[in-house]
């Protein structure tokens, strides 16, 4: 797939720009707090519909507008395709395909894939469960979309379980030994949709993660000389024994029976996926507690590189690769593997404050563009 335009209007700090990509490899240089970041971010928005920097709808719209616009251009091997993506102050975000509105944002998911690396996913072995989490759902979401429907289904299970598990720790205590027939027959009720819907995020996971593993491993043994052996494990929060859905669902409803008078004493809702974890170990050493910055970085490198060429195969085409001032992050060996691997086989588009990271060859084949204070321009 190839991104041929972007367009963004009253978006961050950009009011109306439009980029026309002329390479598969873009450059977008400037120094801090221009905008480059923010062109990455608009990619990914069109991507996954979500920014790895977080943000509510009104924090992408340039101040004094009511709404921001993102629109592109995408040449895949079915045709072209047209992208937008409207952002509001007030109101609900709309999303358009081919210039026809889509009632589900789920349709809009999956047209165009891409891979962002940034100095943020360095925190990815250090950081807290919560963002190995996110870091496999994104992906999740642009292999396979309908697993947006099925996480924003478990999330709003999730709330009302815990609404009622707070609810019966605000009783009294003498109360709280003695649940009534109701509460206990409603919160019965939430423990079988939360298993039926947790079972089916928890499986997914799994399976991303077996696919993902092996990739990971090769790309590592490669950047590492092969004197390093990555593993990759998941840890769900739940027993994992089979993948069958009935298993997986028996094992969270006998997890929540084990944990039900700490889960209404704490009031709120401990069993499930949104405690799942991802467990890396260098030569079966956890990496997270022991790994040297540079294996840890070498290790984050080697996941992004596995992301890209998973989505490859599922998909059946390159995805684009977002790197957001990364470059500098990494030692010369490092990023000259990231470049050798990228070569032209990917759609590159690169946020960095200077070009000296780059050889004259890489340089030559790339479009470079400009950013300052929301303005682009051709080198």
């Amino acid at each position: 797939m190839y991104l041929k335009t972007l367009h963004l209007r009253q978006f961050r700090n950009y009011k109306d720009q439009r980029i026309d990509f002329s390479a598969p490899k873009t450059i977008l240089v400037g120094n801090n707090a221009q905008g480059k970041s923010n062109v990455l971010e608009a990619v990914e928005l069109l991507a996954t519909l979500k920014s790895h920097r977080g943000g509510r709808d009104r924090d992408f719209v340039r101040e004094g507008a009511s709404e921001g616009k993102i629109s592109a251009t995408l040449d895949r091997t079915n045709g072209l395709s047209e992208l937008a993506l409207t952002l509001r102050i007030q109101g609900r975000r709309t999303v358009a395909l081919n210039q026809e509105s889509l009632r589900r944002q789920l349709d809009f998911l999956g047209v165009l894939n891409a891979v962002q690396f940034s100095s943020l996913d360095l925190d990815l072995v250090r950081g807290a469960p919560e963002r190995r989490r996110n870091w496999l759902d994104s992906m999740l979401t642009q292999l396979e979309p309908i697993y947006a429907h099925i996480l924003q289904q478990y999330n709003q299970v999730l709330r009302q379980r815990n609404a009622l598990l707070k609810a019966l720790k605000n009783q009294d205590s003498d109360a709280l030994d003695r649940i009534s027939a109701n509460q206990d027959s409603e919160l019965a009720l939430w423990d079988a949709q939360l298993a039926t819907v947790g079972s089916r995020v928890t499986r997914r996971r799994s399976r991303v993660l077996q696919r993902l593993a092996p990739l990971a491993t090769a790309w590592h043994a490669s950047i590492s000389g092969k004197t390093e052996v990555l593993e990759l494990t998941y840890a769900p929060n739940i027993p994992l024994e089979y993948d069958d859905a009935a298993s997986v669902q028996q094992s969270f409803l006998d997890k929540i029976q084990q944990r039900r008078v700490a889960e209404q004493h704490i009031g709120t809702t401990i069993v499930g996926p949104h405690r799942d974890d991802v467990d890396f170990a260098i030569n079966q050493t956890p990496a997270r507690a022991y790994g040297s910055q540079g294996q840890q970085r070498t290790l984050v490198l080697a996941l992004k590189l596995a992301e890209l060429k998973l989505i490859e195969e599922v998909v059946g085409e390159p995805p684009l690769l977002l790197l957001d001032d990364v470059l500098a992050e990494l030692d010369l060996l490092r990023q000259n593997q990231l470049l050798d691997a990228i070569q032209d086989r990917f759609q590159t588009l690169i946020a960095t404050t200077h070009l000296g990271s780059f050889d004259a060859q890489w340089l030559n084949s790339s479009q470079i563009l400009s950013v300052q204070a929301g303005q682009i321009n051709t080198c």
